[in-house]
């Protein structure tokens, strides 16, 4: 259930949240501050003058001021760090004067009062502003401006405040970060040629005069409403039409592709841009930063694409200087409109990065900041913060064909990232265009009107067979293959085993539970299978496999299936390249990636590679050799090193020799040939270990497709659980087993 919103003309006892402690040994001086100001209003004065004193006075004139802030729309830092002051010591006043045995009840009755209008004011204020109320949050934090600011306000209130504290243990994690920052040499020039770049200001969006969310709990429904669409629902922000189709070099583009650059042209500023691996978001990117005028823009990219980002700026926007960081950025040019790194060593230049007056920042293969706890997201959001603080309104861009790996959580990131939500609430313009709803999340219509307003932020959302029916129809074909040999008979008996060791730990639970029920002269019937307990075993066993460096598990199993099936594999994709031309070969593993390579050496077959190991420059050395070279007939890449932004479309086959944990990564894959430019139709031959546990992740990795489809595209498609792969790898194995042990007894 939601929080209740505060009644404005109720008087109550605001919920100030934080506790600012005293210590202990620090009490004695506090406490003499305190009792001094009570001798005060003992020894008479007069009643105006008691008023004119202490920390009352203070907080409502600061109260006062915040206020005139936020009615003239001058909201600042500075407006939130005193908010939250305000709070805190009317918060501690209060304690203090309930407390305070000295005073009559007249006096507590009138300071009461007048702490109750400091509290009317805070709360009128994060009534029409929002963006206050995580300030009163039990978590919030407070910083060390606003530990400043209280003991300014409590020696201008006459009170003593406690000693500063000893300066805690800097943060080891805090101070190697600080120790790894660089600012090349250029950038250095850079800043102090343009020591004055213009901030840009950006005009408050208003908010309506019915506010019906203020204490509403929305990012869970927001997420909900993505989760729970209907079919049919828009997935897609309305986008102008374009002018032209024609690129300023006088490059030609699709009709998807100008419309998105058009949108940037008319003042749209963050974007989404989630269409199908394939449709050319790398060319929307850079021309949509054209039409926008952001520059200079920042390219956060994965290592692989790298320099094939740099390929693209110049072949888009030939007229735009680019430049690529490579680890301190020493070879950099600072003074490049379009800057490209790659996530790895991005948090060496954090500092200088939010601080250079980027006007636009994009974000390719969005999905690696879904973690938000992962210092990758940390630094992607720490500048994206530092952009908007200080350029206003720059142009911000997501860019990823796979948006969902595994639930509607991982939007939290990325939504973040372009300003649409902070942690813990929608920011002002999504909370706006909620609040024009007129509705709530306990409205049933309230969910595909959000998912509306959150898509008209910018989410932007075609497929193929929509945009580009010219490309040739793809399809996934699944190769059964039995593994004979020992090789085989070992994987077979290692998948008994492990099902052997589910049942074990299964039967040891149930065991358990009827000695529970015999202690407490219950009876207790196993009955059918318990599959809540077969779910709870599955987990155990993957978080120990996760956990074990030796021994086998669900993971060893398919690593050692990997190998089983390589080299029917590279035979399969031999034989192809021999009919039909040059083939893509994807593997998980590097050992099954030398297999291969060696069993095409053993064939006389030409093939390039690309390994996560590989440098920048190796790596586009080896992709420019399959592509261009006819006698280069296989390329032999790492699922995870490969699976994004390569166009390998020289090619109309993938084999795809290992299989992966999730559908996104397969399909990520099988785009590198599937892609605008392509002529012929594609065929994936995804090698399948007959009757193993292979067989079973290959099923699970094809109904988690659904997700994505439900959450953006809105089809029928049925969801299925979020749980991991492999959670329901087991599920099904150890459910097999039991159901044999039961046909068998």
């Amino acid at each position: 259930m939601p929080r209740a919103p505060v009644p404005l003309g109720r008087r109550r006892s605001w919920p100030l949240a934080v506790e600012v402690g005293v210590p202990q040994s620090q009490e004695a001086t506090y406490e003499e501050s305190r009792l001094a100001q009570r001798r005060q209003n003992r020894s008479g004065g007069g009643r105006k003058q008691r008023d004119n004193e202490g920390i009352l006075p203070v907080l409502a004139k600061a109260v006062r001021e915040v206020e005139h802030d936020v009615q003239r729309r001058q909201i600042s830092t500075t407006t939130h760090t005193k908010f939250q002051v305000i709070a805190l010591l009317a918060r501690d006043e209060r304690k203090r004067v309930k407390a305070d045995t000295d005073l009559s009840e007249a006096q507590r009755d009138g300071q009461l009062k007048r702490l109750d209008g400091i509290a009317t004011i805070l709360a009128q204020t994060a009534a029409s502003e929002p963006q206050f109320f995580h300030l009163l949050a039990d978590e919030a934090e407070v910083s060390e401006s606003a530990k400043r600011m209280m003991r300014e306000m409590q020696i201008a209130g006459g009170m003593q405040p406690p000693p500063e504290k000893e300066p805690a243990p800097e943060d080891p994690e805090a101070v190697a970060r600080h120790e790894r920052q660089v600012t090349p040499p250029s950038v250095r020039a850079a800043q102090l040629a343009q020591p004055f770049r213009a901030p840009v200001y950006l005009t408050p969006v208003e908010m309506p005069q019915e506010r019906r969310l203020i204490g509403w709990e929305l990012i869970e429904p927001l997420l909900n409403s993505f989760e729970q669409a209907k079919p049919g629902a828009r997935s897609s922000m309305e986008l102008p039409e374009p002018l032209t189709t024609t690129t300023p070099s006088g490059r030609e583009l699709m009709l998807h592709q100008a419309q998105v650059i058009s949108s940037a042209a008319k003042g749209h500023r963050t974007f989404l841009l989630a269409d199908e691996p394939g449709l050319g978001k790398t060319a929307q990117a850079l021309l949509a930063a054209e039409a926008a005028g952001a520059y200079p823009l920042l390219c956060v990219v994965p290592n692989v694409v790298k320099t094939n980002w740099a390929r693209e700026a110049k072949a888009w926007t030939p007229h735009r200087n680019v430049t690529v960081i490579h680890g301190d950025g020493e070879s950099m040019d600072g003074f490049a409109d379009i800057v490209v790194v790659n996530y790895e060593v991005l948090d060496r230049h954090v500092d200088w990065m939010g601080n250079h007056g980027f006007r636009g920042m994009v974000v390719d293969e969005a999905h690696f900041i879904k973690n938000r706890k992962s210092q990758r997201s940390r630094n992607v959001l720490d500048i994206a913060d530092r952009l908007r603080r200080r350029s206003g309104n720059p142009l911000m861009m997501a860019l990823t064909g796979t948006p969902l790996i595994n639930d509607v959580d991982d939007f939290r990131a990325v939504w973040e990232f372009l300003g649409w939500i902070d942690q813990k609430v929608p920011t002002r313009p999504l909370m706006a265009a909620l609040e024009r709803t007129g509705l709530t999340p306990i409205d049933h219509a309230f969910y595909p009107a959000a998912r509306s307003a959150v898509v008209d932020q910018g989410i932007v959302r075609r497929r193929k067979v929509d945009v580009a029916s010219d490309i040739p129809a793809r399809r996934v074909a699944d190769l059964p293959v039995e593994l004979e040999g020992a090789l085989g008979r070992s994987i077979r008996d290692a998948e008994r085993e492990l099902a052997t060791r589910l049942m074990q730990r299964y039967d040891a639970a149930i065991a358990t539970r009827a000695a529970k029920a015999a202690k407490a002269g219950e009876e207790f019937d196993a009955g059918e299978i318990d599959l809540d307990l077969v779910r709870r075993v599955a987990g155990w066993e993957v978080n120990d496999a996760n956990g074990a460096s030796t021994g086998g598990n669900v993971f060893s199993m398919v690593r050692e299936i990997g190998r089983a099936k390589v080299t029917m594999a590279a035979d399969y994709a031999a034989q192809l390249a021999h009919s039909t031309g040059k083939v893509v070969f994807f593997a998980k593993h590097i050992d099954v990636m030398d297999t291969a390579q060696a069993y095409f050496e053993q064939r006389g077959i030409r093939y390039a590679t690309v390994r996560g190991d590989q440098s920048s420059t190796t790596r586009q050395n080896q992709i420019d050799a399959f592509v261009n070279d006819p006698e280069v007939k296989v390329i032999v890449c790492s699922l995870t090193a490969a699976g994004v932004g390569l166009n390998l479309q020289v090619s109309s086959n993938v084999v795809l020799a290992e299989l992966s944990w999730t559908n996104a990564e397969q399909t990520q894959a099988i785009d590198r040939v599937h892609r605008i430019g392509q002529t012929e139709p594609v065929t994936a031959w995804r090698l399948i270990a007959a009757q193993t546990i292979d067989a079973r992740i290959a099923q699970l990795i094809d109904s988690k497709a659904s997700l994505a489809a439900r959450a953006l595209d809105g089809s029928d498609e049925e969801i299925v659980d979020s749980a991991d792969i492999q959670v329901e790898a087991l599920v099904g194995l150890l459910e097999d087993a039991l159901r044999e042990r039961a046909a068998l007894a």
